[in-house]
């Protein structure tokens, strides 16, 4: 799973250089991989099955999303605070300009939105 993990975030960082985020933006290049962590993590953990990752950029909004294969919609947890677990989705809505879930005929979407300030579309 963790290498699942790593593999999803160095190939999400490449495609965030080739659009030079990582330069003008790095602040928001953290947040996308740390989301991108979060939800392929959960793909593997919660809904036991392998994550697909697509990048999508529309001139205004980098569309993260991530497919599994479970119908069952994410439910977003309380955290225990001595629990090591249940903060994905806190974060996931605390990085995102927005996101949300799709049901899909054979599992589901997770989709996070990542607007890049102004100077990042200038550079």
């Amino acid at each position: 799973m963790s290498s699942g993990v790593k593999a999803a975030r160095d190939w999400t960082r490449a495609h965030l250089e080739t659009l030079g985020w990582t330069r003008t933006a790095p602040d928001l290049v953290d947040s996308v991989l740390l989301t991108v962590s979060e939800l392929v993590t959960n793909a593997h953990v919660h809904a036991r099955s392998t994550a697909q990752l697509i990048l999508t950029w529309d001139d205004g909004c980098l569309h993260v999303t991530v497919h599994d294969a479970d119908s069952r919609l994410p439910e977003q947890r309380r955290p225990d605070s001595g629990a090591p677990g249940g903060r994905g989705l806190l974060l996931v809505d605390a990085l995102a300009h927005e996101w949300e879930v799709h049901r899909c005929p054979r599992g589901k979407d997770i989709v996070a939105c990542f607007r890049p300030p102004a100077a990042a579309l200038d550079a």
